[in-house]
């Protein structure tokens, strides 16, 4: 007894002894830690210096490493470019991009190819080497975790090529803004479409619910579904506390806003900044009763996972199976969407192969990286637009769907459910649907409803999208974003 008493007294002498060296390295190291984040900031702000010498007018960064994608998170990029450029004339405007087998001229060109937006400005690029960091493909593991520390790189990357003024962060890293704001001593900016990790996200795995970021081997698995929740609980503390450093924060729409309240509590700081939708260029196709003999079902979107366009297709399967010979000849699939890289081609490929094994391959048209006009003319053609992401941000496609003039058929969550796919003036805009059976059926109603009775729908729906014009997107952002150039004016 007296030696299990000795040893335990020896326990706590060593434990004592130990705890003033521990004390002190602890001190040591945190000591190091703020004069090397002092140094750091230092330098940045002679680089500043440096360059203020030979260029006076404030520079304002975006990050947007794919900038050179043709999806709508660009499409904000380029028209908060072209706002910011037409109110302050006298800012010099940088983007840092990961595009590096193109040149700046190159990008701007895409821009308006695709965009049909002309920037009244030049604007300089600055290409990051490193974007390989920031894609999913590099982490098959824990890829929220990897792609977000990627980011901590190619955001160093960017800091250290070019220390900006005012920093807007908009693609969604939010792990840059820290350094941004503490190592760069810049004011920041962010424009949210998605959050990384969301509520939904985490019930999901709670749920143990299989989706595309939750694959079904962990979902039916106890343990390892609460190890993930574990994992995804932690990061959204993470990512709240990095999102919370930006001085101004814009959300693409109500569900946005909901989720990065809940993540970030900075509610003061936030502001809804609906996303730019060419409206005007779609409300040109002139509205006619479509009293056609063939229909086509479109679809808008860059063929990413969440896109689910397997759906469409099984979807589209299930309605050719309720229709006659004659009907099914008269109607065919159209998708339409940009491909970012090789991992695009391939999910394109299997979206065909699908379409080969449920027998539609001849049904479904497949349109890559198409221009502007194009895609307007398949628009004007189409009697339905489709639409099958779930909890999707915002939904610039749904929108300019409604704006070209088709009946658009979006997913019952998200950005549509909220904020687009609503009653307005007390008619209906839309519908909206959430599985297999729930589409088909919806298809086979509109198709079947009088050509009268789509064309009250088709004019109410786009009487609705004017708040989400460019023009509305340009005072919004204006707005949000004075105070980021106020304090860098004084």
């Amino acid at each position: 007894m007296a030696e299990h008493g000795l040893c335990l007294c020896e326990l706590i002498r060593l434990l004592w002894a130990l705890l003033i060296p521990s004390l002190f390295a602890c001190v040591v190291l945190t000591a190091l830690l703020f004069f090397l984040i002092l140094g750091i900031r230092l330098w940045m702000q002679q680089k500043r210096k440096d360059r203020q010498k030979s260029e006076k007018s404030p520079v304002v960064a975006f990050f947007h490493p794919y900038c050179n994608a043709g999806g709508g998170g660009e499409r904000v990029l380029w028209c908060a470019l072209r706002a910011l450029q037409k109110r302050y004339k006298h800012a010099t405007y940088v983007v840092y991009t990961g595009d590096t087998g193109v040149t700046g001229e190159q990008i701007v060109e895409g821009a308006y190819r695709r965009f049909n937006i002309k920037l009244p400005g030049p604007v300089k690029f600055v290409f990051l080497e490193k974007r390989q960091l920031v894609e999913a493909s590099v982490y098959p593991h824990f890829t929220l975790l990897g792609q977000s520390l990627g980011s901590v790189v190619l955001g160093w990357e960017a800091l250290i090529k070019c220390v900006p003024d005012i920093y807007i962060d908009s693609m969604g890293y939010a792990f840059t803004l820290p350094l941004f704001k503490y190592l760069g001593a810049c004011q920041v900016g962010s424009y949210v479409h998605y959050p990384t990790i969301s509520i939904d996200m985490l019930s999901v795995v709670c749920d143990r619910n299989p989706r595309f970021n939750n694959s079904a081997f962990i979902s039916r698995n106890p343990i390892l579904s609460n190890c993930k929740l574990l994992y995804y609980f932690m990061f959204a503390f993470l990512y709240g506390l990095v999102g919370s450093c930006s001085d101004v924060i814009m959300v693409n729409s109500t569900w946005t806003q909901n989720h990065i309240l809940a993540l970030w509590r900075c509610g003061a700081r936030m502001s809804i900044v609906y996303p730019p939708c060419d409206v005007q260029t779609f409300l040109d196709i002139q509205l006619d009763e479509d009293e056609k003999n063939h229909h086509s079902i479109v679809s808008i979107g860059q063929f990413r996972p969440e896109k689910d366009h397997s759906l469409q297709i099984r979807a589209f399967h299930k309605l050719l199976d309720k229709m006659t010979a004659e009907e099914q000849a008269a109607l065919k699939l159209i998708l339409i969407g940009g491909c970012r890289n090789l991992e695009d081609e391939e999910r394109v490929t299997r979206l065909r192969d699908l379409c080969e094994k449920l027998g539609v391959g001849d049904k479904v048209e497949f349109k890559t990286n198409i221009p502007f006009e194009e895609l307007k003319r398949h628009l004007a053609e189409a009697t339905i637009g489709l639409h099958t992401m779930w909890n999707e941000h915002f939904g610039i496609g749904v929108v300019e769907c409604m704006a070209a003039g088709t009946v658009i058929l979006a997913h019952n969550s998200g950005g549509p459910k909220l904020d687009i796919v609503v009653p307005y003036d007390g008619g209906v805009t839309g519908f909206l649907a959430d599985d297999e059976d729930s589409y088909a059926k919806a298809m086979d109603n509109i198709l079947s409803s009088s050509p009268e009775n789509r064309l009250d729908i088709r004019r109410n729906a786009r009487h609705s999208v004017g708040r989400f014009s460019d023009q509305e997107f340009e005072r919004s952002f204006l707005a949000a974003v004075e105070p980021l150039m106020l304090t860098e004016n004084r």
